[in-house]
């Protein structure tokens, strides 16, 4: 804030101080006192309202490339209560995409919709279930974005329902040698897709059989884990699949921005 420069006093004569001005000026120095010392409490306490909501923010968008592999996506998930039925799930880690752009990784109306935020960074990982009976891809896109603009492309895809759209899938990561070798983009079976609003991150997960089956009719994670649902993907669990898993990153990225950006004590 500039403050105007005061006017001169105009010749010799100084201009005579009454009670009214003392009495002023010094409230307008307890007062600017007080202003001074919730300031500096704030910054004591580290209660930065919207700036700590900003330095998270901030310290989220670096994570891509400053926190370990291992701690992003774990070798093992405990997914408990995430299967059909409330049952126990365990998905262990079978691949690791390079860290890439984005240009190949989603559908084409995907790609297009997600360019509003940009893409940094993607990283992707396929785990398998226990029986490696299915398989699953999971993702977080990191993001140029502010958050206006993460809010506003949440906003588009709830308000326009794009993450139940199958033509807005995200595209799995599978690799040779692995039960994902034949998960490709015909044996995509249930997703998720979540625009974070409190990160510059986009978290997905898409699964499928892992014996290569195509599916004809993908259905959303949100509506193949509902009760009474009986589509195949349904059926089979792949909606807790894609669900579950994604849930379980989404928390640990959450964790991972939070312990990053705590102060020392």
């Amino acid at each position: 804030m500039s403050f105007a420069e005061p006017e001169g006093f105009g010749g010799r004569t100084r201009p005579r101080v009454g009670a009214r001005t003392v009495a002023a000026a010094a409230c307008l120095v307890l007062g600017l006192g007080l202003i001074g010392g919730a300031a500096t409490g704030s910054w004591l306490t580290g209660d930065g309202g919207a700036d700590g909501a900003g330095n998270a923010f901030g310290t989220a968008r670096t994570l891509w490339h400053s926190v370990p592999v291992d701690e992003l996506f774990p070798p093992t998930v405990q997914g408990t209560g995430a299967g059909p039925g409330g049952a126990d799930r365990t998905w262990t880690r079978i691949a690791v995409a390079r860290d890439s752009g984005c240009a190949h990784a989603f559908d084409p109306l995907l790609y297009k919709a997600l360019a509003p935020v940009g893409c940094q960074r993607l990283l992707r990982a396929t785990y398998t279930d226990a029986t490696q009976t299915y398989v699953t891809t999971v993702g977080l896109l990191f993001t140029k974005a502010d958050p206006a603009a993460m809010s506003a492309l949440a906003a588009r895809f709830r308000d326009e329902h794009l993450d139940s759209r199958a033509d807005l899938m995200p595209r799995p990561y599978a690799a040779a040698g692995t039960a994902a070798a034949g998960f490709g983009d015909r044996q995509r079976a249930s997703w998720t897709v979540a625009v974070l609003t409190d990160a510059p991150v986009v978290a997905y997960a898409v699964s499928g059989w892992a014996d290569g089956r195509t599916v004809d009719t993908p259905q959303p994670a949100a509506d193949a884990v509902r009760s009474g649902a009986t589509t195949a993907p349904a059926q089979a669990g792949l909606g807790n699949e894609a669900q579950g898993l994604a849930d379980r990153i989404e928390r640990r990225l959450r964790k991972t921005v939070g312990t990053a950006t705590e102060k020392p004590s």
